[in-house]
């Protein structure tokens, strides 16, 4: 990246005042043309960004230094913790409480859609073409990210579908097992995980599957791929909308999952483990089977000096009874939105500045620091430009948290010299042949804005409760029932009206 010339930003906001000023002694209520042509896309800019942190502690500042000179920009972050992201988030959209740039990454949360849907956040679209990486942010993702051919910000660009399984090869080699292939084996290889000592240390001390509380990154949604359910809703032939729990293959999910739990082979506590502990007992060598292939390294990392002898196989696929291989995809390639507050964001000349930082933040220099760190220091390539870390630790500790907030993750692409995370790289690449997409991605709804988390945690509730045993079919189906009579059946129809209004 060229480096930009230094500019005092007080020079852009004079600017900026003068525009208005000439806006409204002309009793012109629309902004100044001239604001949105005259801001200064070379001038320094101080940017506060409340951002998600999925690592235990902030980073340090040894790359945030080299961020900032590298985009020209002071960056203030306010760390949300991924655990409490949910109600740290809603709160500050309830109250007004925001920054310059605030990381939505939960975009199906009826707190979040009712906040976009209220015009509090700038509409973007018309601005993207105008920026060298911005303008590359595909048609599908931009659609994806819309609410109402609105786009309330610049999207996070991830892979289409990242799901799959980690399991412990070493594991399946003690046993003379191969790596599974479809439902029946898979639910083999957990049998013998917990009930054959795969370790061979003598004891009755392993579990199959770990898992953590929640549906969507657990085990169950990945299991749900397999097993052929919808990813969200059913699109029927005649445009009504069917909810994936109300197909066969989502019961089927079930009573697989409620059979592994049953016989021990699923995590007893998965109902109150925490996506940490869940990686800490696969690093122990309490659990041999993992949900989510990105993950493979930090297991590994994790487990050394404790499991050094740990070998993992990543699996993305799994053949399901129909025959195919599927797997959900995470919001059609959309991790949330890079949104704008109108009352931090006033004019726009301060949003094309800062829309500028964030097509800087996609140069690959920047990416690099995001990902890799410092080269020499956090980071090496060899010859053939693979990328190996040199010190996990360090890395740990001044990188890792940034990779999260990178604004692509599909721009650029590395080759890793560690060839079991490469392998992952490929085949989450390869996810993108057999992803199944939630329909309703683009779609909007008043009731799912409205109560949409709500009603989810109807479902979600009585899915890990039936999972465990606490409530039988009819249960459920009681659950279901009470889903819809709270408004899951005016969703469903607000979806089928907004997708025939779609196709025309």
């Amino acid at each position: 990246m060229k480096k930009k010339k230094l500019a005092k930003i007080i020079g852009v906001n004079v600017l900026v005042a003068s525009q208005l000023l000439l806006a409204a002694c002309s009793n012109n209520n629309e902004q100044a043309s001239g604001d949105s042509e005259k801001y200064d896309p070379e001038s320094k800019v101080e940017v506060n960004w409340t951002a998600i942190l999925h690592t235990p502690s902030p980073p340090t500042d040894v790359v945030l230094k080299e961020i900032e000179e590298a985009t020209n920009s002071t960056i203030n972050f306010n760390w949300v913790p991924d655990a409490s992201k949910e109600e740290r988030i809603t709160a500050a959209l309830a109250s007004g409480e925001l920054s310059d740039i605030i990381s939505l990454t939960m975009l199906t949360n009826s707190s979040v859609r009712q906040s976009l849907k209220t015009g509090m956040f700038w509409d973007v679209e018309k601005y993207l073409d105008d920026y060298d990486n911005l303008k590359l942010i595909s048609e599908d993702i931009r659609t994806a990210a819309s609410i109402d051919g609105k786009l309330y910000g610049v999207p996070f660009q991830k892979d289409l579908a990242r799901s799959g399984l980690l399991l412990r090869k070493d594991w399946l080699d003690n046993l003379g097992l191969e790596v599974p292939k479809n439902l029946d084996e898979l639910y083999e290889v957990a049998r013998a995980f917990t009930e054959d000592d795969p370790d061979g240390n003598g004891k009755d001390d392993t579990v199959a599957f770990g898992d953590r509380s929640e549906l969507r990154y657990g085990s169950f949604k990945t299991l749900s791929s397999y097993h052929g359910t919808p990813n969200g809703w059913k699109v029927e032939e005649d445009g009504t909308f069917t909810p994936e729990f109300e197909t066969q293959a989502y019961k089927d999910t079930m009573n697989y999952s409620r059979k592994l739990y049953e016989n021990g082979y699923l995590d007893q506590d998965f109902a109150v483990t925490a996506k940490s502990d869940q990686q800490q007992k696969f690093a122990q060598g309490k659990t041999g089977i993992y949900t989510g292939l990105v993950d493979i390294k930090n297991l590994k990392t994790m487990a050394q000096g404790i499991q050094d002898e740990m070998e993992i196989v990543p699996i993305n696929k799994m053949e399901s009874p129909d025959g195919g291989n599927h797997i959900w995809s995470e919001n059609s390639g959309v991790g949330g939105l890079m949104a704008f507050p109108k009352s931090e964001v006033k004019t726009e000349a301060e949003l094309k500045r800062l829309l500028q930082f964030v097509n800087d933040m996609i140069d690959e220099e920047v990416f690099m620091l995001m990902t890799g760190g410092v080269e020499g220091t956090h980071y090496e390539t060899d010859e053939n430009g693979a990328f190996t870390i040199l010190d996990n630790n360090l890395w740990q500790k001044d990188v890792q948290p940034f990779s999260s907030s990178r604004p692509s993750e599909i721009t650029h692409s590395l080759v890793d010299a560690d060839p079991n995370k490469q392998l992952v790289n490929e085949l989450i690449k390869e996810n993108a042949e057999f992803a199944v997409l939630d329909p309703t991605v683009p779609l909007d709804s008043q009731t799912a804005n409205e109560r949409g988390t709500e009603l989810e945690k109807i479902i979600i509730d009585a899915t890990i409760k039936y999972i465990m045993g606490e409530i039988d079919e009819k249960g459920f189906d009681d659950a279901v029932e009470k889903w819809k009579q709270s408004g899951g059946d005016s969703m469903a129809k607000e979806y089928e009206e907004a997708y025939k209004k779609a196709q025309g």
